[in-house]
């Protein structure tokens, strides 16, 4: 089975990480759901049967039935017939999930790459870049933070420089994180997790 990792976060909360190495077929039968016609890339439908696996893999490690998912009118996710709270990451071969039972969580997965330096500017703040400096790994777990908070906000339109923001940290093979969402009238104050592999880093909600 290629559950690589399933752990929990605080009390109500908990992540997990697959590693896809199935085809469609076997995927479709573990996930017991069938993709839909109008995904056509085959890496964009391994990760949508993955996701949903894990999900049911999750779920079923709570005592509860997997039912599927519906999204809401922003496209973020939510389980039909339970009241958890969902995040997903797709990051080919990695599919990342979190849950809780009563808050809104967000869980990013990345594969290093150059490309990020690239846009960093339109991601991170002037002290975010200052601090990230040209260490692609750190800019890495800037962007999977900031994708995680904009997945606890759950709507669209974040301007990820200025309304998502993180206090610098010193880089280590995990550690934690603080952001702040402010959008508006609305903050928020947010505790994350990251965690650096050799082949991907990923960050979550972290909860006492």
């Amino acid at each position: 089975m290629p559950l690589l990792k399933m752990n929990k976060v605080g009390n109500d909360s908990t992540w997990a990480l697959w590693f896809i190495s199935e085809n469609e077929q076997e995927l479709t039968f573990i996930a017991m759901e069938t993709c839909p016609e109008e995904i056509v890339s085959p890496l964009k439908r391994l990760e949508w049967l993955s996701g949903r696996a894990l999900i049911k893999a999750l779920l079923e490690k709570e005592g509860l039935e997997y039912q599927g998912l519906r999204k809401d009118e922003f496209g973020k996710p939510f389980l039909k017939e339970h009241d958890h709270h969902i995040s997903i990451s797709h990051s080919y071969p990695y599919v990342a999930i979190q849950i809780h039972k009563s808050e809104s969580v967000g869980i990013d997965l990345e594969q290093p790459k150059d490309k990020l330096l690239k846009i960093a500017h339109r991601v991170l703040s002037s002290v975010e870049l200052k601090d990230a400096g040209g260490d692609v790994i750190k800019h890495c777990v800037y962007w999977c933070a900031k994708e995680a908070m904009y997945k606890i906000y759950g709507k669209r339109g974040l301007h990820f420089e200025n309304q998502l923001s993180l206090t610098p940290f010193q880089l280590q093979n995990s550690g934690s994180l603080k952001g702040a969402i402010h959008v508006n009238d609305f903050k928020s104050n947010v505790s994350l997790a990251y965690i650096i592999e050799s082949e991907y880093v990923m960050v979550y909600t972290k909860f006492d």
